[in-house]
């Protein structure tokens, strides 16, 4: 897969992109100047294909950003509750367009290896 294509791949469409760019704060601002922000737009995608791929965000090609830039953004995110407001613009639309139903939602789970590897326990 050639750069372009892994860049496609991973782009925010125009019609998510439009619902989820006024739920992102203004840039925070800077006293003392600095670099210029990277785009948001550009940032989303580069956090989308972390979390897509499962790969290490030092792993990020760096066609898609800096990977300590795009972690950034995501920490600052995460704190900020952007996250947490695109979690919900994306269920709110889901309920509208297929319903959900809550009877059958969990809300957490876990799998956690068994003790002495699973072997049963004598004394």
């Amino acid at each position: 897969m050639t750069i372009a294509e892994i860049n496609r791949r991973y782009q925010v469409p125009d019609a998510l992109w439009e619902q989820l760019q006024p739920l992102i704060p203004e840039e925070p601002p800077k006293p003392q100047g600095g670099r210029p922000r990277m785009d948001d737009r550009q940032a989303l995608e580069a956090i989308f294909y972390v979390l897509f791929t499962g790969c290490q965000w030092k792993a990020l090609p760096r066609s898609l950003g800096a990977a300590s830039t795009v972690h950034d953004r995501f920490q600052e995110w995460q704190a900020n509750g952007t996250l947490a407001r695109f979690w919900q613009a994306g269920l709110a639309t889901y309920a509208e367009t297929q319903g959900i139903d809550w009877e059958w939602t969990a809300m957490d789970g876990a799998l956690v290896k068994a003790p002495l590897g699973g072997k049963r326990y004598r004394s």
